[in-house]
């Protein structure tokens, strides 16, 4: 298969393929350039492997006259899949930013994110806490009730094909059986063994939520256990797979944690929760049980930082409901549904990276008012960061045990703001915006989209540009790449 890749520098519109990522049965995925933004992407292409082969000219081909209809069908269910994901929007749902046709096959691009897949990811953190499983299941529930929302159905949840990015947020990928629910017509049978429930055993199964429910109940109790569900299948007249409440640890989960798991397993569908929203709200109940993430944290060997500064966290930390941020640190201050809900709303502006700037805001604000502040400061617009705070206002918020409605947001973050705008000035006597776009488009293709955060961050501490780029270079892991990328900067950034 990779013999068929594209080469390095091979373009396809405005895209510059970089090096093959990835190759699978029905495609190939490259690392690639958006050379008109100068951004990092995923280049998804068609090709599978055993009807399709590549010509002199890159264009594919059915392999012969009878894989015709195949080769032809499939890229339709390619286009299919592309057009699916490119309606949803949802920071824990790969984002397909277009797709198009050439060389006689299809191509998704797609946002290029840091990270790996579930099932590499979680090889160096076992065994997961109960928190820590939390954490990654409630955000790809809020992803699923964006789809279900839309009429659709996943129907191939399983580790491989959820990311874990390198903030410890987790994203759904691959929605080529993806299909939409309750059309009156067959779906096609797709199973992946362990995870598949039995209604997708056959075209006429009644499939629903309930059946990704499964999916993502199997993913729990892989995560939980060590072990993958035994095959839906050998279920359905005598269940032979131990239960989550006989194979979990009980020194690490709650008996009640792993019942819901065995209750999102149940081999009859209408035994599970119907909905997302039922399985959340069990799920929301055991936020915080067991070990916490600071008694676990003491018997792991190796932590990461964070995006933004240099202090150590939990490689078992990631996120929380769906916003994906409530470190060890933020959770003495504010409750995980305040964090979730301000998330949120930041994220209409600010797309994916609101996780991280929610994260951040939170670790060094002292109220609801300064958090607010702290986060809505990273919206550029004047008039749309007050909307915002408009809107957090109404919010009700809980500290304490305690429910108060937060009407007087918009003032105290604005008084807090003016406080900020200081900074602001002095980042802007210092630094030029060209000079910062140029220090954040350098970071962005090491780091992401959260190099605009800490380049804004280095350059309040920053004297000149030279210190600017040194500061933001703490960011990049490889050594030789951030020995490269100093030299490179500093370089550049010198009067010619």
């Amino acid at each position: 298969m990779t013999a068929a890749a594209l080469p390095p520098g091979y373009t396809l519109h405005e895209y510059s393929v970089d090096k093959l990522l990835g190759a699978g049965g029905f495609g190939l995925t490259y690392l690639a350039t958006d050379v008109n933004l100068n951004l990092k992407v995923a280049l998804k292409e068609y090709l599978p492997a055993d009807c399709a082969v590549r010509t002199a000219d890159q264009t594919l081909a059915p392999r012969s006259e009878a894989d015709s209809d195949t080769y032809n069908w499939g890229l339709k269910r390619f286009l299919d899949e592309a057009r699916t994901l490119a309606s949803f929007r949802h920071a824990n749902i790969v984002r397909v930013m277009r797709f198009f046709e050439g060389n006689k096959t299809g191509y998704m691009v797609m946002e290029f994110v840091e990270g790996s897949p579930l099932n590499e990811w979680i090889t160096t953190r076992r065994p997961l806490t109960q928190t820590a499983i939390i954490n990654v299941t409630m955000p790809l529930l809020d992803g699923l009730a964006v789809i279900h929302k839309s009429g659709y159905l996943h129907r191939d949840i399983k580790p491989p094909n959820i990311f874990m990015r390198s903030d410890g947020s987790p994203v759904l990928l691959d929605f080529g059986s993806a299909r939409a629910a309750n059309t009156g017509a067959d779906l096609t049978a797709m199973v992946s063994p362990g995870f598949a429930p039995f209604e997708q055993y056959h075209s006429q199964g009644n499939q629903g939520a309930w059946s990704d429910l499964y999916a993502l109940g199997g993913v729990m109790y892989w995560m939980a256990t060590g072990a993958r569900p035994v095959e839906a299948a050998a279920r359905v007249r005598k269940d032979v797979m131990p239960a989550a409440a006989q194979k979990g640890d009980p020194a690490l989960y709650s008996a009640d944690f792993l019942n819901a798991i065995d209750w999102a397993l149940k081999p009859n569908e209408d035994e599970r929760p119907q909905s997302v929203t039922a399985f959340r709200e069990r799920l929301a109940s055991f936020a915080g049980a067991g070990r916490t993430e600071a008694e676990f944290a003491r018997t792991q060997p190796a932590a990461i930082r964070t995006a933004s500064d240099n202090t150590a966290m939990p490689l078992t930390t990631g996120s929380t409901g769906s916003s994906g941020m409530a470190t060890v640190a933020a959770l003495g201050v504010f409750e995980m549904d305040t964090l979730k809900k301000v998330e949120s709303e930041l994220a209409r502006h600010l797309g994916p990276i609101a996780m991280m700037v929610v994260r951040n805001a939170a670790k060094r604000s002292a109220s609801y008012e300064e958090l607010c502040a702290n986060a809505a400061k990273e919206i550029a617009d004047e008039k749309t960061r007050a909307e915002c705070l408009r809107k957090l206002s109404g919010i009700t918020t809980n500290r304490g045990g305690a429910t108060t409605r937060a009407q007087t947001v918009a003032p105290q973050a604005a008084a807090t703001m003016a406080t900020m705008a200081e900074t602001t000035q002095n980042v802007s006597a210092k630094f030029t915006p060209e000079m910062l776009l140029s220090a954040e488009t350098a970071l962005s293709k090491h780091i992401g989209a959260i190099a605009k955060i800490i380049v804004k961050r280095a350059a309040a501490k920053a004297r000149d540009e030279a210190e600017l780029y040194l500061l933001i270079s703490d960011e990049i892991k490889d050594p030789a790449e951030k020995k490269a990328f100093v030299r490179k900067a500093i370089l550049a950034s010198k009067p010619r």
